[in-house]
This record gives structure tokens, C-alpha cells and sequence, in this order.
């Protein structure tokens, strides 16, 4: 499989004052791309008054779900007021950040065809994702109240952090041991920490975690990492403290 391009998903002003324009572009002129692709698809694969659903796996493996979502997203957004577009769809498109550009830049990468016929592919393209069953905000602790400290809890990794072959729940998981992006309010943002799945260590932007995943929502193979980790950690707190005496 050839290598895609990154989904950049700042504005080109933002990206212009981040010094990351090349960036923008190449993902700007890749959003347009998929947008005539995704056009044609429906166009080949429309007959009998019927949308094949396999149009939609097709264009998400020459793109990955990450680029789909975000022009149909984009697409539904630009015709909100659609009647058209079903509702199911419209409130998914609401799910996305997507920063406004010049109305003739996001022009180009809006699907052109009839909204039923974007809203069915939307549709398809919103079952595969759900069939990954990945991990969801209903699946972490409310943070509506009370921003949470992240320090040695399990978290949850957003999807469109990890690449379309690592978008399953298993890999969400991620132990979060510290960094200041641990604390709801202090200056830095890094969370370090690893995944539960395989002890890669990383660190990752506070906002590229969803939340704390509910302890009763913890596979068991989940658990018995996480309690060995924490065990690990004490024993290595407590061999350093011997050290420094």
C-alpha cells in the first residue's frame, strides 16, 4: 500500500503562521483528490436506483478513514441546512473540528453530487467505522465538571492519532505514568506513558487523548498489564529510593 498523506487539520492561515504550509498543501490537494474519487466511485458503482456499498471500502483504503471522514464531514457541514443529507449523518458531520479556509478553497473538496446519494455513502462509511469498535467518549469518565488527572490511569487514545492498520480498541489503551499534560491545568501538555498492548513507551498531546476509560470497561488481559505495570513502578520507586541513601 502506498504511503498516504497526513490529514493536516489546522486552517492554511494557521498553518502559514506555523511555518507548515508544505503541509497544508500536500493534505489540502489530497482532500480534493478524495473528494473526486469519492464522486466517481458513487458514479460507477450507482445502478438500479442503488448505491453498492463496496464503493465505500474501496475509497477508504486508497485514502484511510481518517481523510474519508473528514470530506464527507466537510461535505455534509458545507450543506448543514440540507434536508437532504439524513439526520443520522448531519449530527456525525457536527463531530468534527474542521477549520474554515476561503469558501473556494473548501469548494474543492466538497463531493458534488446529490446529498442522498453522499449521505448513503456517508452512511456506509460510518458502519465500517463503527464495526472497528473502537473506544468512544461514552466509554471514558465525564470530564464535564471536573477536568481529570490522567497520572497513572489508563487512558484512551483518539483514533485519528493512530494509523488505519492500528485503529482497534487494543490499541487505544495507553497507560499514562506522567508530564504535565496529565494535569488539567498545568502549562505543559505532553503525557508520557505506554501502551498496554505491547509496553511501547510514547508520549502524546493531551488532546489527542479522548479520557480515562471506566474501570468496569477494562479487558481482563487490560487489567492484568495495567496491575503489573503499577507493581513494576513501585518496585523501581522503591529501588530508587533505596539508591538515594
Amino acid at each position: 500500500m502506498a504511503e498516504r498523506t497526513p490529514l493536516y487539520p489546522f486552517s492554511r492561515k494557521d498553518s502559514q503562521r506555523l511555518g507548515e504550509h508544505e503541509k497544508w498543501l500536500d493534505s489540502y490537494q489530497a482532500n480534493c483528490a478524495c473528494a473526486r474519487s469519492i464522486e466517481l466511485a458513487i458514479k460507477d458503482a450507482y445502478a438500479a436506483n442503488r448505491l453498492n456499498a463496496e464503493c465505500a471500502r474501496m475509497i477508504i483504503e486508497k485514502y484511510g478513514f481518517d481523510r474519508v471522514n473528514w470530506v464527507l464531514a466537510h461535505t455534509i457541514q458545507h450543506g448543514d441546512n440540507d434536508t437532504r443529507f439524513a439526520q443520522e449523518q448531519r449530527l456525525w458531520a457536527k463531530e468534527f473540528n474542521i477549520p474554515y479556509d476561503d469558501h473556494y478553497l473548501q469548494r474543492n473538496f466538497t463531493v458534488g453530487l446529490h446529498p442522498t446519494l453522499v449521505s448513503t455513502f456517508a452512511g456506509f462509511v460510518c458502519k465500517l467505522w463503527k464495526d472497528l469498535g473502537l473506544y468512544d467518549e461514552s466509554h471514558c469518565y465525564s470530564e464535564s465538571k471536573e477536568p481529570l488527572d490522567y497520572t497513572g490511569k489508563v487512558v484512551v487514545i483518539r483514533p485519528r492519532v493512530l494509523s488505519d492498520e492500528s485503529k482497534a480498541p487494543e490499541n487505544q489503551l495507553f497507560y499514562a505514568r506522567g508530564g504535565n499534560g496529565c494535569r488539567p491545568l498545568a502549562l505543559g501538555t505532553s503525557v508520557f506513558g505506554e501502551f498496554l498492548k505491547n509496553g511501547i513507551k510514547k508520549d502524546f498531546l493531551r488532546a489527542e487523548i479522548i479520557g480515562v476509560l471506566k474501570l468496569d470497561l477494562l479487558p481482563e488481559w487490560a487489567q492484568q498489564r495495567y496491575l503489573h505495570i503499577i507493581a513494576q513502578d513501585s518496585q523501581n520507586e522503591e529501588i530508587g529510593k533505596g539508591e538515594s541513601k
